[in-house]
């Protein structure tokens, strides 16, 4: 049988995406934002092209897993993150707490001495002034690469790589599962697998989303067949990874009741000890308390309402009113989950799914801070829908990337207002059509005899 015509072009458009992250990979510095921009567009266009098609789910699968192989040996050139999370690492593997000490601890004068930790890593650290914020189980995979790697930073990210390659790779199949056990089409997967934001800042950047997001559809799956306390033990490790899934909780309870949701705490709090108590103290929870409140109170990127309120501040009061703006932004998030987690019981896993992608949604409008890789999560859970708003924001996120352009780190805000007006249009109008259909279905239903 010959090949359709649309799969050699989508396979055609893969080979010309692996070089475009090939490039993005090993050749390109993040200053150079206009061939950041023209190659992550070469790569979406791919991407846009091979999930409009035909195209066999497990070539798209292989071709992912592939793809963020382009990586592998690539030292992150558009995040420095992985600097403290090595720095973690070695603290670890030296046997110091990396929750209790600021860096410069490790570089004032009379500091004990620790393998690898030195003031030339210390500069090169995004966060000097800051206590590590890092959950447990993102920690124990620093701890890994430098334990399999000690002293070579190439070697540590490479095994950071790696493991975040394999939850990336289950998380695919995780979703490709749901994804049949929901009656949806199965290359909805591809949404997720193949888009160029997921590829480029999880697996090429060094981001632990991918581990979170493998536990938190790991444990949708579980959930979907009533395995309870393999769902929450995989919960608090997405919970370990990153702390944002603590936002989901609420929409759980409406999915399982209150007996079974208590059962169902009570494993997820147990598990998130066991993983914090090596590590936890009073003094860790104050610095930890103290790093999510500076969060909320001073980081600022890429946001959308907050700086539409940033800039009625400026004119109201002549200074930035962050410190009062972001908790306020904070609390409303909080409100507005717990409202939408008041409807009846959430009969289904794609309809926990679909209000856990909606919290997100409002967590991510109304925060402080969005970088790029904050939307994998949102793409994940978005793939069990028919919603694409989250694809278009992948796409248009690229722009942020504009900041770098210059040491002073400057956002150029009129790409930050080109990026949001284009998602909320394209949100509007699905919401908007979506409607129109539930009322279309709701005509339609037959009437009931009575």
């Amino acid at each position: 049988m010959a090949t359709p015509k649309s799969s050699i072009f989508g396979y055609l458009a893969l080979g010309a995406s692996a070089v475009a992250y090939a490039v993005l990979a090993y050749a390109t510095p993040r200053t150079e934002f206009t061939h950041i921009l023209a190659w992550f567009a070469v790569a979406f266009a791919a991407y846009i092209y091979v999930t409009q098609q035909r195209f066999n789910v497990v070539h798209g699968l292989a071709a992912a897993v592939l793809l963020r192989m382009v990586f592998l040996f690539a030292v992150p050139a558009l995040s420095d993150d992985y600097f403290r999370f090595i720095w973690d690492g070695r603290l670890l593997a030296a046997g110091y707490n990396p929750y209790l000490y600021l860096p410069q601890h490790f570089i004032s004068s009379g500091a004990p001495e620790v393998a690898g930790i030195s003031r030339q890593l210390f500069e090169l650290l995004n966060s000097q002034g800051y206590y590590s914020v890092y959950p447990p189980v993102s920690q124990g995979v620093f701890w890994l690469a430098v334990k399999l790697s000690p002293g070579n930073v190439l070697g540590s990210i490479v095994v950071m790589r790696l493991v975040l390659l394999l939850a990336d790779a289950g998380s695919m199949l995780l979703l490709w599962r749901l994804l049949r056990k929901m009656a949806l089409p199965e290359k909805y997967v591809l949404l997720y697998a193949l888009n160029p934001l997921v590829i480029l800042e999880l697996t090429g950047n060094l981001h632990f989303e991918a581990l979170m997001i493998f536990f938190l559809l790991l444990a949708l799956y579980q959930l979907y067949y009533n395995r309870h306390i393999l769902s929450a033990v995989a919960f608090s490790l997405a919970i370990g990874s990153k702390l944002l899934p603590l936002m989901f909780l609420p929409f759980v309870l409406r999915k399982l009741g209150p007996l079974r949701f208590t059962y169902y705490s009570l494993v997820v709090a147990l598990v998130l000890l066991a993983q914090f108590y090596p590590l936890l103290n009073e003094e860790v929870l104050q610095h930890i308390i103290r790093s999510v409140n500076l969060y909320f109170q001073k980081f600022e990127f890429n946001a959308s309402v907050y700086y539409l309120l940033r800039w009625l501040g400026f004119r109201l009061a002549g200074y930035n009113m962050i410190a009062l703006i972001g908790p306020l932004l904070s609390i409303a998030t909080l409100v507005t989950i717990l409202s939408m987690a008041s409807v009846k019981k959430l009969g289904s896993i794609r309809r926990l799914a679909g209000y856990m992608a909606a919290a997100l949604s409002v967590y991510l409008i109304l925060a402080t801070t969005v970088h790029p890789w904050y939307l994998s999560t949102l793409l994940a859970l978005t793939a069990m829908s028919h919603f694409r708003f989250a694809v278009t924001w992948s796409g248009l996120s690229i722009l942020t990337y504009a900041t770098y352009r210059t040491p002073a780190y400057r956002e150029d805000l009129t790409l930050v207002a080109l990026e949001y007006t284009l998602v909320f249009l394209w949100l509007t109008v699905e919401l908007y059509l979506y409607r129109q259909r539930r009322q279309h279905a709701n005509l339609n239903e037959p009437l009931s005899n009575n």
